[in-house]
């Protein structure tokens, strides 16, 4: 029989159980690729950057290395364009330019080199040049031929991941899944099996309305062509300032709100998301909204696999989001303060380590809340190739969910807005997520005496 003298020690076990949960994968943006594009899929030729050193653009192989050795990240995002790939800005093509096919290939083999997960970003908001794919712009057909010819380039590459496109939005939401079904379908076929692939919903794939829209519903409706889902997954965008573009530099919301609405929906419907694409200032708002925001995602990492923080890369160090390291004259990099305590920081307090595996897509802990409706928001347009001082332009809402990046820093910032009721009730919801593990482990306690 155990003595009293261990019951502490089993409660706090419980508590350790619920607290030390982690991500499956802890991502960065390596930015070049988009710049230029704009939410109308326009993506000009002269302003695409590739970082690396072999093309004569910052050092992308370098940062991916240090990310990984350094501090454990596991995942980035690689960012390209339709146009850049079959190498015409003027005309819509599904036939692959050799040069800048290769091109993104050695981006990609430099980061499969690494070890982490890369993830293909075809970063067009489902257009070309205006046109939207599918629904008068580029057909299906076109489409699902770009990406099997990329699930073609990558089949034998497990570690490579699909995004089949970045922020769609203003589009017809019934048709826009039935493109991504043919996409899916088009990858399995081209010999990708198992590869993960995510499933962007419209209103910029924005985490406070993917369930308003029926993004959700209608993207977790695909499956492979045998009928499973394995390997499909929501994407998700959210950033933090007022007007969820990413590009005012002070924030307003730790978004735990809209998260916690989301997780809920994800427990229901036993599924999961990955956080594609999110991002922050240094100042000292987001210090604070940006770290809550990412130790929430941990802390919620049942449903959330993981989140890719935006950006290094191309980006130098005055980029109002910038998360590039700084090279050193020994030729070692050193991070920022923002990715140091707000994305690196959250994963390691929460258990995380090198060298994750590939998760099951398949959430436990289902559970019930209500959802809510969210408001449509803002975007704005893609940096320019210049990085230090990406141009400013916003379509602005009313709402405060959009998802784009890549403004210049403001000279003057937005008002900061007070922490939302929401917010306060996730805390209580967590904290009484926690007294509940706590009377888990006394029951099983008591049951030992």
């Amino acid at each position: 029989m155990l003595s009293l003298s261990y019951f502490p020690s089993l409660v706090l076990l419980g508590f350790l159980a619920y607290a030390q949960a982690a991500v499956q994968f802890l991502g960065v943006a390596m930015a070049g690729g988009d710049f230029g594009c704009d939410i109308d899929g326009s993506c000009p030729l002269s302003t695409a950057t590739l970082p690396l050193t072999e093309l004569g653009h910052a050092d992308g192989g370098g940062q991916m290395k240090h990310f990984v050795e350094d501090d454990g990240v596991n995942m980035f995002r690689l960012p390209t364009s339709w146009q850049f790939l079959i190498n015409n800005d003027k005309e819509v093509s599904d036939t692959f330019d050799p040069t800048n096919a290769g091109r993104y290939d050695q981006f990609v083999k430099a980061c499969l080199a690494t070890g982490a997960y890369c993830m293909i970003d075809v970063h067009n908001f489902a257009r070309f040049n205006g046109g939207i794919v599918g629904q008068g712009g580029p057909s299906d057909d076109m489409f699902v031929a770009i990406w099997a010819a990329l699930a073609k380039m990558y089949a034998d590459e497990p570690k490579v991941v699909f995004e089949i496109t970045n922020e769609p939005h203003d589009l017809d939401l019934e048709t826009w899944a039935a493109t991504c079904q043919k996409v899916v379908n088009g990858i399995r076929n081209a010999g990708a099996k198992t590869q993960m692939i995510l499933l962007p919903g419209t209103n910029f794939d924005s985490a406070a309305t993917l369930i308003s829209t029926g993004s959700a519903d209608a993207l977790l409706a695909i499956t492979n062509p045998d009928g499973s889902t394995d390997g499909l997954y929501l994407d998700i965008h959210k950033y933090l300032d007022n007007n969820n573009s990413g590009q005012n530099a002070e924030c307003t919301t730790n978004n735990i709100g809209n998260f916690t609405m989301l997780a809920t929906y994800l427990r229901q419907k036993k599924r999961q998301g990955l956080i594609s694409e999110t991002g922050a200032s240094s100042e000292p708002s987001c210090m604070t909204d940006f770290c809550a925001q990412n130790a929430f995602i941990n802390e919620n990492a049942d449903v959330y696999i993981g989140y890719v923080s935006w950006a290094a890369g191309q980006f130098d160090e005055t980029y109002v989001l910038s998360l590039t390291p700084t090279l050193q004259p020994d030729g070692s990099y050193k991070d920022n303060t923002l990715f140091s305590e707000c994305v690196l920081a959250p994963y390691q307090k929460a258990g995380g380590a090198k060298g994750k595996a590939l998760p099951s897509n398949t959430a436990a802990q289902p559970s019930s809340t209500s959802k809510a409706t969210q408001t449509k928001a803002s975007n704005s347009a893609k940096p320019s190739a210049t990085a230090a001082t990406p141009p400013s332009s916003s379509n602005s809402d009313t709402g405060s969910d959009a998802g784009a990046k890549g403004g210049s820093l403001a000279a003057t910032t937005t008002t900061s807005a007070s922490t939302s009721a929401s917010t306060n009730a996730a805390s209580v919801g967590r904290a009484v997520d926690v007294i509940k593990n706590l009377a888990v482990a006394a029951v099983v306690g008591a049951a030992l005496l």
